[in-house]
C-alpha cells in the first residue's frame, strides 16, 4: 500500500459507470499510485464492492471516497471522507459523519481513515447540485477554506473539487502556498496530459476522472505527464 501522502496521481472510478475489464487493468497497471472508488450518484453497496474486488486483482492501493453511508464496506486501504466546506446544508459538512459514526464507529478502522476538506467550484456538477455548495467564490475565500482544513481543522487531505471543468492554475498555486501540512489534491477537468502536468506544478495530488470513460488513451497518459513533477 502507498500512503497517501507520497500520491501523485491517482485515478478516480465512478462504481455506477462501465467499465471494461481491458481498460481497468490498463489503468491499474498504468503506474498510478492509487484508485479511488467514488461518485456522487447511483453509489450503492454492490456497485461498489463489484468494483473493489475487480481493483483487487492488482497490487495498486484502493481507497473509497464515502459519498452515501449505504456503499461503507471493508477491504479498502483508505477511507476518504469529504467534508463539503462550501455546502449550504450542514448535513454535507458533519450530518453524515455524524450518522455514519452513530452506526459503524465502534468498527470503524481509524489508521485508514482521512478526512478532506472539500471545495466544490463549479455550480454545474452533480455534487454542487446535491450538496447546494456555494461556487460563487473568488481566490480569497478559496484561501480560507484552506486554512480552515489546514490549521483549524486539521485535516491531511484539502481538495479542490472543480468537477467536470478545468480549474483556475493560479488559484490552485495560491492555495498550494497556502497549505502547510495539509495535502492538497485537484480535481475537474483534466483531459489531456499538458493540463495533468500544468496542475501537477502545484497540487500534491492530481485526481483524473472523467476522462477515463471518454478518451482512455489520454486518461493513461496523464500518468507520465504527472510524474514529470514527482
Amino acid at each position: 500500500m502507498k500512503p497517501y501522502y507520497e500520491w501523485r496521481h491517482v485515478f478516480k472510478l465512478d462504481p455506477a459507470k462501465p467499465l471494461s475489464d481491458d481498460a481497468l487493468e490498463q489503468l491499474a497497471e498504468s503506474g498510478t499510485d492509487a484508485i479511488i472508488i467514488g461518485g456522487s450518484g447511483g453509489v450503492t453497496e454492490e456497485n461498489t464492492l463489484d468494483l473493489l474486488m475487480r481493483v483487487r486483482q492488482y497490487s495498486v492501493t484502493c481507497a473509497l471516497e464515502v459519498s452515501t453511508i449505504q456503499a461503507l464496506s471493508p477491504g479498502f486501504d483508505y477511507y476518504l471522507i469529504p467534508s463539503v466546506l462550501n455546502a449550504a446544508e450542514v448535513t454535507w459538512l458533519n450530518g453524515l459523519h455524524h450518522r455514519a459514526l452513530k452506526e459503524y464507529g465502534h468498527m470503524m478502522p481509524f489508521q485508514e481513515v482521512l478526512s478532506e476538506g472539500y471545495c466544490v467550484l463549479n455550480e454545474d456538477s452533480t455534487v454542487a447540485q446535491l450538496t447546494g455548495a456555494n461556487t460563487h467564490l473568488d481566490t480569497e475565500d478559496v484561501v480560507a477554506y484552506a486554512r480552515m482544513t489546514d490549521q483549524l481543522f486539521h485535516m491531511p487531505i484539502f481538495y479542490l473539487e472543480y468537477s467536470g471543468t478545468y480549474g483556475c492554475p493560479e488559484t490552485v498555486d495560491e492555495v498550494n502556498r497556502t497549505l502547510e501540512q495539509s495535502q492538497l489534491f485537484y480535481g475537474g477537468g483534466i483531459a489531456t496530459p499538458e493540463q495533468a502536468e500544468e496542475m501537477a506544478a502545484s497540487a500534491d495530488t492530481i485526481v483524473v476522472g472523467n476522462v477515463i470513460y471518454d478518451d482512455l488513451k489520454n486518461a493513461l497518459k496523464t500518468v507520465g505527464a504527472v510524474k514529470t513533477y514527482a
